[in-house]
């Protein structure tokens, strides 16, 4: 069942139920078949030939105009539908299919894949059946796991999203939420350069890059009690040295630091690059830092959140939190938040672990996205992004309240 919104009012008419219906039972017949697929054959960040094929095969063959290696990058997608009545309002979804090194999909990627698919397919059936006016966009976006050169942010900066009127996408995860913050990131690649010596016979003649990094990493361990409770900092060193009993005459990390808005990131970045640079002045090395493109925060777009939010209480029977406890919860980052600063868009959380308290990017995680509770959950967070996306084609008024709703979060 599909409602619209007039002013306060929710009513339902005989006919739009019946489309909302028919949107619903093409989702359904989504099979699990294609999440399991990409799910046993996991694929890192701009390697996921295998389910980009997969998916331009799939789509393909369910009347989409596809457009593979889209954009420029060899993994990605576009699949389109127009109907024959008119282009009308632009509606897209998100695939992603990347994994994780070493621990495969522990973010529900392969769940992500079908959950745009089955969105895509919902609004073709429709507007196809029924002669509605409208253009369903799936992107199938790679990468959003790569610390550097996330996907759509590529997407992005080549146009991708160029006359798209709105951006949804769902993700798994061990909570229900519509407005769940995502935080601003940016990644950053520190090297330290000193000289080598043999650390017992002449240790004085080295320069310690070990040392360096060291330091860096405490620099940032006690900045740590300085920045806001929304702030976030953490790195790994990926270069310690080659041998104990040689003075290392490099090493490097890499960091991320996040803050809840782009405005917190920007105020946290030189504070965090002091940090680096006064590693290097203290230890006598040469540091080289660089600092890769922002990911933004996600601009959660009100009227389609709490739409999708509606649909998913009354129809499936979830539970959210209220907005005000959602907004405090911790989380990570997503390049679909730099979509959202040019298109309206939202980036739901949906829960698939109520048997397991386990979280993303746990091992455990990756067993629960391939569980038959994980595609049920998947399709209801489909159906529930789906209505919404037919919402917007059907109500001008609701599209409005989209559209200002975005407008307003840029002033």
């Amino acid at each position: 069942m599909i409602f619209l919104q007039h002013s306060t009012t929710l009513h339902c008419t005989s006919s739009v139920c019946f489309v909302g219906s028919k949107t619903l039972k093409a989702i359904d017949d989504v099979s699990d078949d294609i999440s399991i697929k990409i799910h046993e054959n996991p694929e890192l960040a701009y390697e996921e030939r295998y389910a980009h094929n997969l998916l331009v095969k799939y789509l393909q063959e369910k009347g989409f105009k596809v457009t593979p290696h889209a954009f420029g990058l060899e993994t990605a997608f576009v699949a389109e539908f127009q109907s024959k009545v008119g282009k009308g309002r632009v509606i897209s979804f998100n695939s992603e299919y990347d994994a994780l090194p070493e621990i495969g999909h522990a973010c529900g990627h392969n769940l992500i894949a079908i959950s745009g698919v089955g969105a895509a397919i919902g609004l073709k059936t429709v507007l196809e059946k029924f002669n509605i006016k409208g253009t369903v966009k799936l992107f199938g976006t790679p990468a959003e796991e790569k610390p550097s050169g996330k996907g759509k942010v590529k997407l992005v900066d080549a146009g991708a999203y160029n006359g798209v009127d709105v951006s949804l996408m769902v993700h798994p995860g061990p909570i229900n939420g519509g407005f769940i913050p995502f935080l601003a990131v940016q990644t950053v690649f520190v090297e330290y350069f000193g000289k080598a010596s043999h650390a017992s016979v002449s240790p004085f003649d080295g320069i310690n890059a070990l040392d360096a990094i060291g330091l860096a990493y405490n620099n940032i361990g006690l900045l740590r009690q300085q920045i806001l409770p929304t702030d976030r900092i953490h790195g790994i060193i990926t270069n310690g040295g080659k041998s104990p009993n040689v003075i290392p005459e490099y090493t490097s990390g890499t960091f991320y630091i996040r803050g809840i808005t782009m405005k917190d990131l920007k105020a946290l970045q030189p504070r965090v690059n002091k940090c680096f640079e006064a590693a290097a002045e203290a230890t006598g090395t040469t540091a080289k830092i660089k600092w890769e493109k922002e990911v933004y925060d996600v601009k959660i777009n009100e009227p389609l959140a709490s739409r999708y939010e509606y649909y998913l209480s009354k129809k499936f029977g979830r539970n959210f939190p209220p907005k005000v406890i959602q907004s405090a919860f911790s989380s990570g980052s997503t390049d679909q938040g730099n979509v959202t600063y040019v298109v309206p868009g939202f980036h739901p959380v949906y829960d698939i672990c109520a048997s397991t308290p386990v979280s993303n990017h746990q091992r455990e995680f990756t067993t629960e996205c391939k569980s038959k509770n994980a595609h049920e959950e998947t399709i209801k967070a489909t159906s529930g992004m789906a209505l919404v996306g037919l919402d917007f084609l059907l109500d001008d008024e609701f599209a409005m309240q989209v559209k200002n709703s975005f407008i307003k979060s840029k002033l």
